[in-house]
């Protein structure tokens, strides 16, 4: 299960990506928000995290830099959400840090690059490789 969420920066794009998700046949949920209406990032990247941790799933966020959304989601113990504004990015953050939440900056992307971004993103496994375990296992540590 895919977890998605925005602020009111992020709320088109989301849409867009919806449907395509729709497209494509992957299950997902939209935890929010539900309009253009100003609201906090902060509330939606705590949506989305707590549904990744306890449902085991992946989530995607949604603002205008991306970043407010990965700040607040990396609070949240088990989470490692990274800003991707192009499809290389998006494949290193899921080889060798294995994230469990993208961030896409909405301000700065259009839904085609979006697109790549998150096929990318959904279509790489961690590498798994001993220096990458050894490198989460602290960043699990630095949590506690």
């Amino acid at each position: 299960m895919i977890y998605i969420g925005s602020d009111h920066a992020g709320f088109e794009l989301k849409n867009e990506i919806k449907k395509w998700l729709q497209e494509r046949g992957e299950s997902f949920a939209d935890l929010g928000t539900n309009s253009k209406a100003n609201v906090d990032f902060i509330d939606y990247a705590k949506l989305v995290a707590d549904s990744v941790i306890k449902q085991s799933g992946r989530g995607i966020l949604f603002c205008y830099s991306g970043q407010g959304m990965a700040i607040a989601a990396n609070k949240i113990d088990g989470i490692r959400a990274a800003v991707a504004w192009n499809p290389e990015v998006a494949e290193e953050s899921k080889a060798h840090s294995n994230t469990n939440i993208l961030c896409l900056p909405a301000g700065f992307i259009k839904s085609d690059k979006a697109m790549q971004i998150i096929e990318k993103w959904l279509a790489t496994p961690f590498a798994g490789e001993e220096r990458y375990m050894r490198r989460i296992k602290k960043i699990k540590e630095l949590e506690k």
